[in-house]
């Protein structure tokens, strides 16, 4: 135990002194990330907020031979731009960004839309913008709207009763909470805590390996009359310090950051305090050695700093994979779940950030799951640096 906290001494307060690795792993880890998510996201709802307010911008073409539809756009707020387009013409103006939608109304539009039969219209939107696809569907509803409030007078001048024609009426009710609707917007978020725990004790796990091998001390330091275990141990110990620290600090700007992010514009609020941090701090912290464990032995492998953070760069990819899975498949907390690292820490997050009740079995399964495979790769790592080869 007396080996193992000199060792953690030594390693932490020599990465301390480093402070360009430690601005890095320290404050452009932890820091960048959050900042980048609330930017992202207030820049994300700010531009919902601002579609819907926005009146909707449509050139017609034919705007004559619909006067009706005409009449009963601009009096749904609809801003109309007529221009006589043909449909090569139009198609083009919609390819080049001149217009983003267009309506044509063909020549006999009026003669259908008298004998009551459909009448066609055509809208011209590009599928592939995002904008232009939201200002189409927009322009489809309304649209839609107008057809099915004509279908109905059609009706009542027959003496038929328009209700024939709605034989189902959907009520939908939305069972989603505020917090819950959060999530939809933050369950990245965790991606993010897990990335800045895992850069935290990324610098340290390699010069305390790679980095003492390329300098000609790791040889010293393995000839002395200590147990190996002990010198691991030390090493892991002190890169879970300073995950510790990033995941402490990562936490902490999110908190600060989300308090200016408007998710209550948008019928939205965020379940992240201070308390809600503790939470999560307290979940990700077996993660933790099992990060610190699993870096250090990939490092161990290789010979130089370059070589160690080109194969730990890829292995930081590795425990974020799952939560990926998690975002596609739409994947809730089940306690099967549990046993899987990473993918059980995000899910028990995502539940805190809903505000729903989580069972403490699923708490602990996670964590043991988590200490559990850190203490197998510690004895792989301790094994390996009993070898010959450590000191070639």
């Amino acid at each position: 135990m007396r080996t193992l906290l000199v060792v953690f001494c030594k390693e932490f307060l020599e990465n301390l002194r480093d402070r360009r690795t430690l601005l890095s792993a320290l404050l452009f880890g932890p820091l960048f990330g959050p900042i980048l998510f609330g930017v992202m996201v207030s820049r994300m709802l700010e531009q919902s907020v601002v579609e819907s307010d926005v009146p909707l911008k449509v050139t017609i073409s034919g705007s004559g031979h619909a006067s009706g539809l005409t009449q009963y756009l601009k009096a749904r707020g609809v801003k109309l731009a007529e221009k006589e387009l043909s449909e090569n013409e139009a198609r083009a103006a919609v390819r080049g960004g001149t217009a983003q939608v267009v309506l044509l109304v063909p020549e006999e539009y009026p003669q259908l839309f008298s004998a009551a039969k459909p009448a066609p219209v055509l809208l011209f939107a590009d599928s592939a913008d995002s904008q232009t696809r939201k200002l189409a569907d927009r322009a489809r509803g309304i649209l839609g709207a107008y057809a099915s409030s004509i279908a109905q007078l059609r009706l009542e001048m027959r003496g038929v009763s328009p209700l024939l024609s709605l034989p189902l009426t959907v009520n939908e009710v939305d069972v989603a909470t505020p917090t819950g609707r959060a999530v939809v917007v933050l369950g990245f978020m965790t991606y993010f805590v897990l990335f800045a725990l895992l850069m935290g004790g990324l610098y340290l796990a390699i010069d305390s390996t790679a980095g003492e091998r390329e300098r000609g001390s790791l040889e010293a330091l393995l000839s002395l009359p200590v147990s190996r275990s002990a010198l691991v141990g030390g090493k892991i110990l002190a890169t879970c310090a300073y995950m510790c620290i990033s995941l402490a600090l990562s936490l902490t700007a999110f908190v600060c950051v989300f308090r200016f992010v408007p998710l209550e514009r948008v019928g939205m609020s965020a379940n992240l305090g201070f308390e809600t941090a503790l939470i999560f701090f307290a979940i990700c912290l077996p993660f933790v050695p099992l990060g610190a464990t699993l870096m250090t032995l990939v490092a161990s492998f290789t010979r130089t700093y370059r070589e160690a953070q080109t194969y730990l760069t890829t292995v930081l990819l590795v425990p974020t994979l799952p939560i990926a899975f998690a975002s596609i498949y739409s994947l809730k907390t089940k306690s099967s779940l549990m046993f899987i690292p990473s993918l059980s820490q995000h899910l028990l997050m995502t539940s805190v950030l809903k505000d729903e009740p989580i069972v403490l079995a699923d708490i602990l399964v996670s964590a043991a799951a988590s200490l559990g495979l850190a203490l197998v790769l510690f004895v792989l790592t301790a094994r390996h640096w009993r070898r010959e080869s450590m000191l070639g």
